[in-house]
């Protein structure tokens, strides 16, 4: 099975991004599945996106601890004989949490949680990620230009083996330097 896992910020483009994979390997007649977190086809997935809609510290808890809950029931869910799993939101999202837990915190999970070659964090700068946001009717918590600076900034720190692209250009030239990659293993 290939495992991919998309990661980076809020607007960053991950869902856009994990379709055009699916659809890649999909059109080759492959079996894709994606899971986007937080999934809305669970209580965990579901609670996660109602504490990312709250606001103060108690909201990021429950987020954080819903969206784990969320994360382990994909794996559990997932039929391991799929062609491709895509993960979308996944490990750098310990960037949320906050700073001196975010070295320590990923390294775990990489150790529990498994992991891939083919991870991609999809950077953006905050202003251009704003930019974007800015139409929707409801923003979740971490989506502002404070927090995204120092999200940025927290994954950024920990995606030295990871495959960072640039989304704040057009979709085509990112997509095309993710398919590269894939292509090339």
């Amino acid at each position: 099975m290939r495992f991919i896992i998309i990661d980076g910020l809020d607007a960053a483009g991950k869902d856009t991004h994990a379709r055009l994979i699916k659809e890649k390997y999909s059109n080759n007649g492959e079996e894709v599945v994606v899971r986007s977190h937080p999934c809305s086809d669970n209580l965990f997935g579901i609670k996660a996106e109602e504490a990312l809609r709250g606001k103060g510290s108690s909201a990021r808890v429950k987020a954080t601890l819903y969206f784990t809950l969320d994360v382990i029931n994909s794996f559990l869910k997932v039929d391991k004989n799929v062609d491709t799993l895509i993960f979308v939101r996944y490990l750098c999202s310990v960037a949320y949490l906050p700073e001196p837990l975010v070295p320590k915190s990923y390294k775990l999970l990489s150790t529990l949680f498994p992991t891939s070659t083919y991870k991609f964090f999809l950077d953006v700068e905050p202003e251009e990620a704003m930019e974007r946001l800015k139409d929707r009717e409801e923003r979740q918590i971490f989506e502002n230009k404070k927090d995204l600076k120092k999200v940025r900034k927290r994954a950024l720190s920990i995606t030295d083996e990871w495959h960072v692209i640039d989304t704040s250009r057009p979709i085509e030239e990112a997509q095309e330097e993710i398919e590269k990659i894939l292509d090339s293993r």
